[in-house]
Order: structure tokens, then sequence, then C-alpha cells
């Protein structure tokens, strides 16, 4: 699918992307694959070449901030201490862009990196590590918390414990973030909104950031009944955003666990399309949240499911469309930059 760019000046900082190479990894997984899997099957290769292609192919990205994905692990590392090597690759990258060989796209301003937050106080070890491998980009972690009762709803990669965020282990890490003033990510799936709910309420002064508009599902044991659970998950939805330390990331509806498109990869839907479907899940985040406390993400490779990487952000920039430009600086590029430390890659406005 190929669009003329909407407002093409508008600067943009996608606050949710990877890198990985997962093809030693996708043939592993046996036929019939789990439409997860297909999905990231078809971008197992994703780094440096690929995102800059994306990033560069017509809208106005300035920046970008990389989100943990279990990616280029240290092989000889203790276990706990693996993850660092995901943040000393992704810090490579961001010094790629620093260079200003790419103008001003800075990639991986901010990176968001991994540590098992089950270990208690010793996190921090981790998370000190994490940010010396980090060079000053370094700004928080994601212990992603996704479960379901269902097995397939999930499919292979993950099933986090039933329960994480409420897990007392669980929470003597959580508590090192703020001692450090870094920020958390939560990705839960919309049955577990309640949990990162619970987390908000305990830690009232810890950034928290929920990705994906918090998940709705529309696969496997879930199938047909995003309509049914919608007021279920708008609820809940203006329930976490009464808590002001949270933060809502705007994307992900393209993602096969919600079936918004309901094929993939590449649906091939135009963007008006895409806008009409994710409307009510993107409306009311911003309603509840507020343009300072919402900011659209790409989620890509894994958005690819259902939408290139231009017809993404037509679609996000049809559903802002109604909005003032001081508001769409802030959902585009401003609520970014602020949550995560990079306002200084913002460029001057207007």
């Amino acid at each position: 699918m190929t669009e003329a760019i909407l407002d093409p000046d508008l600067p943009i900082i996608d606050p949710h992307h990877h890198l990985w190479d997962l093809r030693p990894l996708v043939p592993m997984f046996p036929e019939p694959r789990h439409a997860f899997i297909e999905a990231i099957a078809g971008a197992a290769h994703y780094t440096f070449d690929q995102l800059q292609a994306d990033t560069a192919s017509g809208h106005r990205i300035v920046g970008t901030v990389f989100m943990e994905c279990g990616a280029f692990y240290r092989a000889d590392a203790e276990e706990h201490l693996k993850p660092v090597g995901e943040v000393e690759f992704v810090n490579g990258v961001a010094a790629q862009g620093a260079s200003g060989l790419y103008g001003e796209y800075r990639p991986c301003a901010a990176i968001v990196g991994h540590a098992d937050l089950t270990r208690g106080a010793a996190a921090g070890e981790v998370l000190d590590a994490l940010a010396q491998a980090g060079s000053g980009r370094f700004r928080g972690i994601r212990h992603q918390g996704a479960w379901d009762a269902d097995p397939e709803v999930l499919g292979p990669p993950f099933h986090a414990p039933e329960g994480l965020y409420r897990m007392d282990a669980f929470r003597e890490g959580f508590a090192q973030l703020g001692t450090r003033g870094l920020t958390f990510d939560a990705w839960v799936l919309e049955p577990q909104l309640p949990d990162v709910i619970d987390l908000a309420r305990a830690f009232p002064d810890q950034p928290i950031v929920l990705d994906h508009c918090g998940t709705p599902l529309g696969i496997a044991c879930y199938a047909g009944k995003l309509e049914e659970h919608y007021p279920r998950w708008k609820e809940r939805i203006s329930e976490l955003a009464a808590f002001e330390n949270v933060t809502v990331k705007l994307g992900g509806l393209a993602m096969a666990f919600c079936q918004l498109p309901d094929r993939g990869p590449a649906a091939g839907l135009g963007s008006e399309e895409l806008a009409a479907l994710w409307k009510p899940y993107i409306e009311h985040c911003i309603e509840a949240f507020g343009q300072d406390r919402a900011m659209f993400e790409s989620n890509y490779p894994v958005d690819r499911w259902g939408a290139s990487y231009p017809v993404l952000w037509n679609a996000f920039k049809r559903l802002a469309a109604g909005a003032s430009e001081s508001e769409k600086r802030a959902l585009f590029a401003g609520t970014a930059a602020r949550i995560y430390g990079i306002e200084h890659i913002l460029p001057a406005a207007a």
C-alpha cells in the first residue's frame, strides 16, 4: 500500500520500536505458526538499515526510543547480566545516528532495556550495569507481564507469571527504579489492566508507561469479542488515567493479538481504514490521559502485521486531525521527549 505522506513536516519521535536478528530462531517454531510468529517472521532481521529505511520513508522522524525485545544478549555473562548486551548493541546504533550523517534524525536517542525485577533489591546491580552500557542514553526498563489462561493467546514467545506485577519480589525490584530516576514500560493484556492500576496506586511517584493502549484482544478465545469487551477496556483505561504518574502509548493495535486488522502480515489496508478500526481505542486514550500523557508509537516491526510504516503514521495523523498544532506536537513528539528525557533532539517550534 502506497500513500502520499500527510503533514510531512510534523516532527515525530517514535517512542517504541525494536531491533533484533531472529533469523536463527524462526525455524524453531513449528508449522502452523502462531499469528505473532508469522508477523515477526516477515521481519526477522530488523537492525539499523531496516529501521533507517522505514524512518526515512516520508514522515519527519527526528528520533526514536528503542524498546527491549530480548535481542543481542551477552552469551558469556551471568544470566541476570545478559540483557546488558542488548543495551550495548543499541548504544552503537545510537552512536551512528549521533554522527549527524543522517541529518537531524537521532535513532535510539533513548534506550529502554530489561532487568529481571523479581531479583528484588539485587536488580539494582543490573540497572547500574545497563546505565553504564547506555552511555547516558539508558532511560528505564520494561519487564513485560503479559499472561493469559489460554496459552493460544500469546503463543510460544511469552507467558510471564500470572500476577507478576503484584508479586512482592517484583515490587522490591520495582522500587529500585525510583531511586535511580528510571522509567518503567508495562506491557500486559487487556484483562490484566487491574494489575497495572494496582502498581500505579502502590508507586504514585514512579513514571509508568502503558504500552499498546493496554492490548485489546481479538485472538484465540477472545476472537470476535472486541466489541463485547470494549466497555471493560474503556472503564479500566479511565481508571488508570486517574493516576498522574501513568502515560499511554497510542499504537500496537496492528499486532496480531488485537486482530485490528484481522489479517496479515502486510494487510494492505489504507490509512483511512486503519484509522477507522483504531478510532475507538485511540480517541478514548487521548480523552482519558490528555495529549501531555499520550504518545503515538509504531511498535515496529511487530505492527508490520497490519500496516507499512508510512501508512501507520498516516493513520495516526488522520486520528489526530482535529487536534490543535500544540496538541499534535505533544502527541507525536513532545510527550515522548519529556518522558524519556530527550527534549534536546526536538526541533524548535515554528
